[in-house]
């Protein structure tokens, strides 16, 4: 054991971490339910969040030896006195140690290292995904003990839910006394999915002891795509051409962008990527790129596989539609074999996402005239609830999906390609002049993601980002300023950063 001696007698003190869906009542349960059959007094309480991810549930439990007395216990855990800290995933056990109730000399921290990203990491314009890696360091210096693994992923596995997973942990860690058998005789005592949960203990009592990784592992990409072999030759030879006309350090990068944009559309849209990616390369080692790690080609890499991979109507709706959609919900709600998944979707299209799905001529026609496009739109532009589990509107966002084949027709793919031509364009001849201020121009490309209001509101910021350009291509440290506006437009939505540093830069 790993209990202190000194606390063997006294109060254990006990706070977990988790929201809706991660299982913190059942752990809390079961942690009661071991202490009681092991002759202690437990007491437990929850304080709900305020809502899904934007504020997790505080399950707190207090233990100590049963003397035949009812002892007064604290209802909330107090910054400083907590012995054991369980968080259900890695950045609750991060607001664990912003809220001070992991300390150095007492708290034993164990934490799940998946990521469920929260609302205010979703929201942002740019990536807002906090670093888990800076989480698992800071925890190593801040708790006494650190026990960390992937027990999401092991719930998953067994065919469980992470409750199981964060017991087992809780089981490794040594810090409560009492046997491994009587965690197990508390899961036993259940009544559903036993077997299931006992298999995600194991693995994860066994995960628990292993070292705790140096970061969270990195998304996994693939330089492969499924198809029949003739797609699959054809894909190769890309491959091979990769190989065979890119600097070796932008080929896997270059491989990646490949990936992304014949999945989006076919193998041909593929070789226009990779003919865009030779000549932009070329120009590279024109301009003494070699000694410059082939920025300019490996950004180009990176961001024109996202332009070209556009988000429209077409793309959601084969997302919604695919198979593997459907077994990824089914795996995340856990649903068994004999219960039926419904499946709810929220749609809000505006006009301007019917007139891209049409011809080019006819899409033009209609934004053309304002009063049929606002009477249409007043039609068009309203919030649904869509149930995709039916034959209805499943066939409707199939149908849609199907429009892929004829992408090349729509207004939508003109108006991303006249867009992706001027971008490009601007970023040579930037480069020609200013390499470290072209390379930049390309990473500006990161401001517009996402279609609808999102797209709108991107490539507005991207504009007045790429407005200061004739400012700054003059001055030697101009790939920093642009820097400093796309980091400024990233950081708000409302876009008051962004405009104080254009008035700034207007003042050099």
């Amino acid at each position: 054991m790993n209990m202190q001696p000194a606390r063997q007698n006294q109060i254990i003190k006990l706070a977990i971490l988790a929201v809706g869906g991660q299982g913190g009542g059942v752990v809390s349960d079961w942690i009661v339910h071991l202490a009681e059959e092991n002759g202690w007094y437990a007491q437990a309480t929850s304080v709900p969040g305020v809502a899904q991810r934007t504020g997790a549930t505080i399950y707190y439990i207090e233990m100590v030896p049963d003397r035949g007395r009812t002892p007064i216990l604290a209802l909330m855990p107090s910054p400083g006195d907590v012995d054991i800290v369980i968080a259900a995933e890695l950045m609750e056990a991060g607001r664990a140690m912003m809220r001070g109730l992991v300390t150095p000399e007492r708290t034993t921290l164990i934490a799940s290292s998946h990521r469920a990203f929260a609302v205010s990491e979703k929201m942002v314009p740019g990536n807002g995904i906090a670093d888990g890696a800076a989480v698992i360091e800071t925890a190593r210096k801040t708790a006494r003990r650190f026990v960390a693994a992937d027990l999401e992923a092991i719930a998953q596995r067994n065919g469980s839910v992470i409750s199981a997973s964060l017991f087992g942990a809780l089981a490794a860690a040594s810090v409560l006394p009492f046997p491994r058998e009587s965690f197990e005789a508390t899961i036993q005592s259940g009544g559903k999915g036993i077997k299931a949960s006992l298999r995600a203990f194991h693995d994860a009592f066994d995960a628990a002891r292993a070292p705790v990784a140096a970061a969270v592992p990195p998304e996994r990409a693939s330089d492969l795509i499924q198809g029949p072999p003739a797609l699959l030759d054809r894909y190769r030879t890309l491959i091979a051409r990769i190989d065979d006309e890119m600097p070796a350090d932008s080929r896997d990068m270059a491989k990646r962008g490949l990936a992304k944009v014949v999945e989006f559309q076919d193998m041909a849209y593929g070789e226009e990527y990779l003919g865009r990616l030779v000549k932009i390369a070329a120009l590279d080692h024109d301009l003494g790129g070699d000694g410059k790690g082939r920025a300019l080609t490996r950004e180009a890499a990176k961001y024109m596989a996202n332009a070209m991979a556009y988000d429209d109507v077409i793309r959601v709706a084969r997302i919604k539609t695919e198979r593997r959609r459907f077994e990824r919900v089914r795996d995340e709600v856990h649903v068994r074999d004999e219960q039926i998944l419904k499946l709810t979707e929220f749609m809000h299209p505006r006009l301007e996402e019917v007139c891209g799905m049409l011809p080019t001529k006819l899409g033009r026609a209609i934004e053309s005239r304002p009063g049929l496009f606002k009477a249409l739109d007043r039609m068009v532009n309203r919030g649904r609830h869509v149930r995709t589990d039916g034959i209805f509107w499943y066939t409707v966002l199939y149908a849609l999906s199907g429009l892929r084949r004829f992408r090349r027709r729509l207004l939508r793919h003109e108006v991303e390609q006249a867009h992706l031509t001027r971008w490009l364009g601007e970023a040579e001849r930037v480069a020609r002049r200013n390499y470290e201020l072209g390379v930049e121009v390309l990473r500006c490309r990161r401001l517009i993601k996402g279609y609808s209001d999102t797209h709108t509101r991107g490539l507005s910021r991207y504009d007045k980002v790429l407005s200061a350009l004739p400012l700054l291509e003059g001055r030697e440290d101009g790939a920093q300023w642009l820097r400093r506006l796309r980091e400024a437009a990233l950081k708000d939505e409302n876009g008051t950063a962004l405009d104080g540093a254009l008035k700034t830069v207007a003042t050099l």
